[in-house]
């Protein structure tokens, strides 16, 4: 960090240096045409040598006003993460020498913005290569420059939050790792005088703690000294990263505060109501952390009775909190059209073939001190009552059942309580015990009538607030009967679907854009809960025409649409034949979408003009959307996909560079072979081809596992649709990608795919067997014990049909494994067939017979489980 060291070879050119800083100047003066600035900027990109400029900028501008430095700075980070890795070598080291030099400037608008800098740096090209950083960090936090001290801390800091295993990696030139060279130093920091520094230490140590636990673990004792030494600063920065440091420990490694445990709890009572509310949010984490440890929760009983007073002050709505005005001026304003910010990005639903989906996020409202607290002043403490009354829903529900009668009467009036907030809260809370509701409503102890009278008061009063003047209740009342809704069964909604369809259908035409998202997946869960029944045709002319009339008023490019659409995959195959009236214009649109979106990705590749840049939500929504009206018209969907040039999107779509694309265009696929197999023939070998190289092992990944799943479902789907001679030349690359997946440890790969793995090489073996049975010793183990978990239905009695030409074929293959064969053959509680019973029972045969004539079948059986030998001569007589 010497001036002598920031000399580098490349210097720049005076003329360049004031047209650059000439636009940047230009850009932070008001009234300018901020877009054609940027344009030039953007053309700059071209000069090789322009991220020079811009660092010099940054680093020697000294006589330029700090906000041109900044923009320079800023404009380099963002050219970094896209250009990095392509720099010359020179030009790479010319950047860091700059950033290096410039990491001690006074401004810390500019020390921050070199931080950021560093991070990405370190993020694309690792510390392995720059292994001058670490050393320059430690002669700053050794040094007297404070300036140099807080700029390096603030770049640990945001190196340790984006890339932290970097700090546990050999770095040349060190004889340690940088984690063990920079943790004694950052305990030392504790206890400097400078406050900034003093944050930022415990707050490296704490995303490092975090990160890389056993990293810290030689310095855990200091750590947790320097914690408790600040535990009372004066700053509240260095309060709240305390708080930060002991929630952290809590969940690493609790046992080393359990001698400490009362006086932290007493530290966390005393934070919890601290002024700063930074401090206070910072402190309520601890007891949801608390609750989550191994902890004897016996220590927190002689504090209960001060902490839940405190608990529920800080529940309670500050009168100026700007949620509390949101509500209360939507009383009487004009709904109109939410503007984008006001409204979430859009996340779709569906997850891949086979796997679980997760619930979406509470939507009721953001998350704030009053919230953290539980995970006119009396309408605020009603609220807040109700609040904790939802929030002790999951953990207190046991305790709470001989009183939830009246507990859910006491709530019923608060929905027509004059505050909106309160109507909302309640809504929420009458959701947080829709189990504990409609289960009673089957329960042989409860009464019955009592049970289903409750349940029609909750759901009459949800609707009501649905239709509800104010938006936020709306919003709340929504949320809350989608939840009922995913709580009850189909017997309990099916005589109550008419006046729910007519509520949701009277809010469609009233709802704003936010609000329609989630009644669209109210609509979208009844149509999975019911199915069929929203085929009544009574039912159809209630909620259909005002889902058309909105499908039919957004344009193609509308994102509002893309829920739109979500919703229709979800009653597609829901109402089966009944969507056949609205079946052509859909499917027409959904391929005109698709074809406009992937015209406009070849254009904009090609660098050709056009007119919006293109989403691939539009295109994942409308395959899914085709998607579900194939599962629900069957082969009815035949002459649609025969009159398109569907075909041709679906092959560019399983090639698309973005994994969910290829999620959905293979879970298409593996649909359309079902129901139109005949019109997909003529590119069954390039659709095979695909499938097959997103299987290749270098894909299987976090990012791409989903579309990896689909189309290891979908090869199953097309196998049983070809020929032997078709897929004779697939089938070993298919087995050669599924064995491994099938091998890997159960911790490994998800469920959902191994399972898929399993079917579709069971699916290939049955068309193909002649060339995979004597490779069948190879994989057999683990390709049965993954089929003993799957589901009895017709892709395991596939799979099954296909193990058994294998064992026909090559039976001395599995014989080293006979006994997770067995232990599969006796998964089975219920046939799916008689065909499959028989050929299975007739293998189970030839193996007695072949090892009894041979001796051996005592020994076989003999390590057998005493239920699998009992379940072999149940079903196979053996």
């Amino acid at each position: 960090m010497s001036p002598a060291a920031s000399v580098p070879v490349w210097s720049p050119q005076e003329p360049g240096v004031q047209q650059i800083c000439y636009l940047l100047s230009e850009y932070q003066k008001p009234g300018t045409n901020q877009t054609q600035i940027l344009a030039q900027l953007d053309e700059c990109k071209n000069i090789p040598d322009f991220n020079n400029y811009l660092a010099f900028i940054l680093s020697q501008g000294d006589t330029l006003p700090v906000e041109v430095r900044q923009s320079a700075g800023l404009l380099l980070k963002n050219n970094l993460k896209q250009q990095y890795k392509a720099l010359p070598e020179e030009y790479r080291h010319y950047v860091k020498l700059s950033l290096l030099h410039c990491i001690r400037n006074p401004s810390k608008a500019l020390r921050q913005t070199v931080g950021t800098s560093i991070a990405v740096i370190v993020g694309l090209g690792s510390l392995k290569t720059w292994p001058e950083l670490v050393p320059a960090c430690v002669q700053g936090l050794e040094g007297s420059d404070i300036n140099a001290l807080e700029g390096c801390l603030d770049a640990l800091y945001k190196i340790c939050e984006d890339v932290p295993k970097q700090l546990d990696e050999e770095v040349p030139g060190l004889q340690e790792l940088p984690s063990k060279v920079l943790i004694p130093r950052l305990l030392h920091l504790f206890s400097s005088v400078h406050v900034e520094a003093k944050c930022l230490a415990i707050g490296v140590a704490n995303l490092l703690a975090g990160a890389n636990p056993e990293s810290l673990a030689p310095s855990l004792d200091s750590y947790m000294v320097g914690l408790f030494a600040s535990a009372h600063d004066t700053h509240s920065g260095v309060r709240k990263a305390v708080c930060t440091g002991l929630v952290q420990m809590l969940h690493l490694q609790p046992e080393r505060l359990a001698p400490h445990m009362d006086h932290i709890i007493e530290y966390m009572l005393e934070s919890t109501q601290d002024g700063d509310e930074g401090v206070a949010l910072e402190s309520c984490e601890f007891w949801t952390a608390f609750c989550e440890a191994q902890v004897e929760p016996g220590v927190l009983r002689p504090f209960l009775g001060r902490l839940v007073p405190v608990l529920l002050k800080n529940m309670v709505y500050d009168e100026y909190d700007e949620e509390v005005q949101d509500a209360e001026a939507a009383e009487d304003a004009d709904h109109g059209d939410e503007k984008d910010h006001e409204i979430k990005p859009f996340v779709r639903r569906n997850a891949a073939h086979g796997e679980e989906e997760e619930d979406d996020a509470d939507e009721v409202s953001r998350w704030n001190m009053r919230k953290s607290a539980p995970s006119g002043r009396d309408w605020r403490a009603r609220e807040s009552a109700i609040l904790a009354l939802g929030a002790i829903a999951e953990g207190c529900v046991m305790g709470l059942i001989p009183y939830l009668p009246q507990l859910v009467s006491m709530l019923l009036p608060r929905l027509e309580d004059p505050r909106p907030l309160v109507r909302s809260i309640s809504c929420w809370a009458l959701s947080r015990y829709a189990q504990w509701i409609v289960e009673r409503c089957s329960d042989p102890q409860q009464d019955i009538n009592a049970a289903q009278l409750q349940l029609d008061e909750v759901l009459q009063g949800l609707l009501r607030h649905v239709l509800d003047h104010n938006k936020h209740v709306q919003e709340a009342a929504c949320s809350a009967l989608a939840t009922l809704e995913e709580q009850s069964v189909s017997e309990q909604l099916v005589p109550r679907l008419k006046v729910i369809l007519e509520t949701l259908a009277k809010a469609c035409a009233t709802y704003g854009r936010k609000n329609l998202r989630i009644l669209y997946d109210a609509i979208s869960t009844l149509a999975e809960l019911v199915g069929e029944h929203l085929a009544d045709p009574n039912l159809l002319k209630v909620y259909m025409p005002p889902l058309i009339a909105k499908w039919q008023s957004l344009a193609d490019s509308d994102r509002d649409l893309l829920p739109l659409l979500e919703c229709f995959t979800a009653v597609a195959p829901a109402i089966g034949h009944a969507f056949e009236e609205f079946a052509k214009p859909m499917f027409d649109r959904c391929i005109s979408i698709v074809t406009q979106q992937l015209a406009g990705q070849a254009a904009a590749a090609a660098g050709q003009p056009i007119e919006a840049e293109p989403e691939r939500e539009f295109i994942i929504c409308s395959l899914d959307v085709i998607a579900g009206m194939a599962e629900g018209l069957g082969s009815s969907i035949e002459s649609l996909v025969g009159q398109s040039h569907l075909r041709e999107l679906l092959l560019q779509c399983c090639q698309d560079p973005f994994p969910d694309v290829r999620q959905s265009a293979f879970a298409l696929l593996g649909d359309l072979s079902r129901v139109c197999a005949p019109h997909l023939q003529p590119i069954m070998k390039r659709l095979l081809a695909l499938a097959i190289q997103n299987m290749e092992s270098h894909c299987i990944s976090l990012q791409n596992m989903s579309a990896c799943n689909n189309a290891c479902w979908s090869m199953g789907e097309l196998a049983i649709q070809c020929s032997p001679e078709q897929l004779q030349p697939f089938a070993a690359p298919i087995v050669e990608r599924l064995m491994p997946i099938l091998a890997a440890p159960m911790t490994q790969m998800p469920r959902s795919i191994v399972e898929n793995s399993a079917i579709t090489l069971g699916r290939v073996a049955w068309i193909c067997p002649e060339g995979i049975a004597p490779h069948l010793g190879h994989f057999v183990g683990p390709w049965c014990a993954a089929l003993r978990h799957i589901r009895d239905d017709v892709e395991k009695g596939h799979a099954f049909l296909g193990l058994c030409r294998l064992l026909r074929l090559n039976p001395q293959g599995a014989l080293p494994h006979f006994g997770v064969l067995c232990d599969a053959f006796t998964s089975w509680r219920r046939f799916v067939d008689n065909g499959l019973h028989n050929e299975m029972g007739q293998v189970m045969q030839l193996y007695k017979q072949s090892l009894a004539a041979a001796g051996q079948w005592d020994a076989a059986t003999g390590s057998l489980a005493q239920p699998i030998k009992e379940k072999l001569q149940q079903s196979f007589a053996v």
